[in-house]
């Protein structure tokens, strides 16, 4: 048992000595993480802070101007323009001048002074649907507001039903808050997928694997060897992120990081297992590569980061099942946001368990057969 330790401490200090004595890959171990951080906490974001929207107002009475005020003082919408006529509606639109155009009828004010409904039109730009969306919500909040205060104003009845809207565990619906967790995932698992799929391909164009070949280490201690450097680097790049969130970014952590740890650990293990299983299959580098961004793309998409799992088909649901960064996300934005306990994350752990179980050990068979 100790020799056999011993010989796995030893492979495991080449791992690490191999790693840190290439340039390449000691930038791959540190830039992508802090990169990536910093672009998906800021250029990959969901929330709307410039929208530019154009007005057609035919009635041109103090209320309108009133609404119009408060669209403009939003800070999030900016007039570009205040046309005269319906055609210029189109040309505004159709050469992304304009995201919005408010149009407001002719007699706004009557019907409102009269207790009628005054219906305004919203005119949006479709190609981009969730930029879009979320102007739409945004108009319909500022409408909703000029609503109760006209009503206030002019001691009319209060409408029957209020909505008062409050976000559970990310007040201000800040995309950062939501992404940046995410990324301790996504980004842990798209590194140690390469890194572990890579190293045995490199040992091949090395010429190093053959030396394998003859030397008293078993091929169980070759995988536990290669495994181990992989998931201390993998925890490593987690906290890369989590100190971006949490320095920067300044996302409040709710939860315990002994328990964000704990549910990284069986994720990093999955991933390692995937990626030695792709290592198995390849003969060199390029191919190695290849195989981590043919299935990276797949996990990512699958995994709840960009579209929510339950708006996707029931074969892809079911799909995701087998998806580690699924359950990964799940676990750091539940810890991060929530402040969820261990035992509440039990149901996301096991299946990551279980992948790592199937995988490691197919990968040790497919391993030893091409050592023999």
């Amino acid at each position: 048992m100790r020799d056999s330790l011993l010989r796995v401490a030893s492979l495991v200090r080449k791992e690490v000595l191999a790693l840190m004595r290439d340039p390449r890959s000691r930038v791959i171990l540190f830039v992508p993480p802090l990169l990536q951080s910093f672009l998906f906490g800021y250029a990959a974001t969901f929330d709307l802070n410039h929208a530019p929207y154009a007005v057609y107002d035919e009635d041109r009475s103090a209320a309108s101007a009133d609404l119009l005020a408060r669209m403009d003082g939003s800070g999030v919408f900016e007039r570009v323009a205040t046309i005269q006529q319906s055609s210029d509606i189109a040309r505004l639109i159709d050469d992304r001048d304009a995201l919005l155009v408010l149009r407001i009828g002719p007699d706004f004010e009557r019907k409102l002074s009269a207790g009628q409904q005054a219906d305004i039109q919203l005119i949006a730009d479709g190609r981009n649907s969730n930029t879009a969306g979320t102007a739409v919500s945004y108009v319909t909040a500022i409408v909703s507001g000029f609503n109760a205060d006209w009503r206030a104003a002019h001691d009319m009845p209060d409408p029957p039903v209020t909505t008062s809207v409050r976000a559970w565990y990310n007040g201000n619906l800040e995309t950062s808050w939501n992404m940046i967790p995410g990324l301790i995932g996504t980004i842990t698992l798209l590194q140690v997928l390469m890194l572990t799929a890579l190293s045995v391909a490199r040992e091949r164009e090395d010429g190093t694997f053959d030396q394998l070949l003859v030397t008293p280490i078993r091929p169980s201690e070759i995988m536990l060897g290669k495994a181990l450097p992989s998931t201390v680097i993998g925890l490593i790049q987690a906290t890369i992120i989590l100190l971006v969130a949490q320095l920067w970014f300044k996302i409040p952590f709710a939860g315990s990081f002994v328990t964000l740890y704990a549910g990284l650990i069986p994720f990093v293990i999955a991933s390692v297992g995937i990626g030695l299983f792709v290592s198995s299959l390849v003969a060199n580098m390029q191919q190695a590569m290849l195989f981590s961004f043919i299935l990276l793309m797949p996990f990512i998409l699958l995994s709840g980061l960009a579209t929510p799992i339950a708006n996707m088909p029931d074969v892809f649901q079911w799909m995701t099942l087998i998806d580690p960064l699924r359950y990964a996300l799940d676990i750091t934005r539940r810890v991060y946001l929530e402040g969820a306990g261990l035992g509440q994350l039990i149901g996301d752990i096991w299946p990551m368990l279980l992948i790592g179980a199937i995988t490691l050990p197919i990968a040790a068979w497919m391993f030893r057969n091409r050592l023999t």
